[in-house]
């Protein structure tokens, strides 16, 4: 089992940052049980039409992670694949990734992200790097990763139903 064995509450009722803070982390928490007791070759595996992987899936969320919150939000200096023209490269799996590994970046991303969020004195301050036409709040941010990771969750859901059978969150 990963870190947390189950998802964490998700509030009905509850302010704007704790409840945008739940959410996101209920995402991240379905993505890394995807990982569950599966073997570096089913992490490796691209089962369906896509060339998608989990590991794929959760080395790009990883990259993600960074990118929106280190790097454009906290201005961090990061080594953003996507900005040396290499977005193809966050899906792809180096002969060095396993669940181990991949895992243990994602955590360090979203660990970083958190701390990012937590720093912030509002979910309207605005991102530090300016690399966009229009600015971007933390918000935006937030809603975006909860969006992005959703999305990859269930990508990561049907592949790991074709490796498996394995269904669920």
């Amino acid at each position: 089992m990963t870190r947390l064995s189950h998802p964490p509450a998700v509030p009905y009722v509850a302010g704007e940052r704790d409840m945008l803070a739940a959410f996101l982390d209920a995402m991240r928490l379905i993505i890394r049980r995807k990982l569950d007791g599966v073997s570096d070759e089913q992490a490796r595996a691209t089962p369906t039409a896509s060339a998608l992987s989990l590991l794929g899936i959760v080395k790009h969320l990883a990259w993600t992670e960074c990118r929106w919150f280190r790097g454009s939000f906290a201005d961090e200096e990061v080594d953003d694949p996507l900005l040396r023209g290499q977005a193809a490269f966050e899906f792809e799996v180096d002969a060095s990734d396993t669940v181990e590994s991949v895992l243990a970046f994602y955590e360090e991303q979203c660990d970083r992200a958190r701390a990012i969020t937590a720093r912030a004195a509002s979910l309207d301050d605005l991102a530090a790097n300016l690399r966009f036409p229009s600015q971007i709040s933390l918000r935006w941010i937030i809603v975006h990763m909860i969006e992005e990771t959703a999305r990859h969750a269930g990508h990561a859901d049907v592949i790991r139903e074709t490796l498996d059978g394995s269904t669920g969150d």
